[in-house]
């Protein structure tokens, strides 16, 4: 298992090794990926990371209102 500090010091991302996987994840949320690679798992996470802190709309255009939908 290995540990890399983020730029800023004050944060950790543990990279883990396990089969054919490399899973990195952010102590400080919680948030994981994987890749075949560490570099990949590394991407992965910092994409996780952005879609984890990207603000969620109060209404998607399109989607029903889940209380008009019959099969819900």
């Amino acid at each position: 298992m290995g540990v890399q500090s983020r730029p800023n010091g004050d944060e950790t991302i543990t990279v883990t090794h396990s089969d054919d996987w490399f899973v990195a994840k952010d102590e400080s949320t919680g948030v994981a990926s994987q890749g075949k690679t560490k570099a990949e798992a590394l991407e992965n996470l910092a994409d996780a990371l952005q879609l984890h802190t990207r603000p969620v709309p109060d209404e998607v255009e399109g989607e029903p209102d889940p209380s008009s939908a019959p099969w819900l």
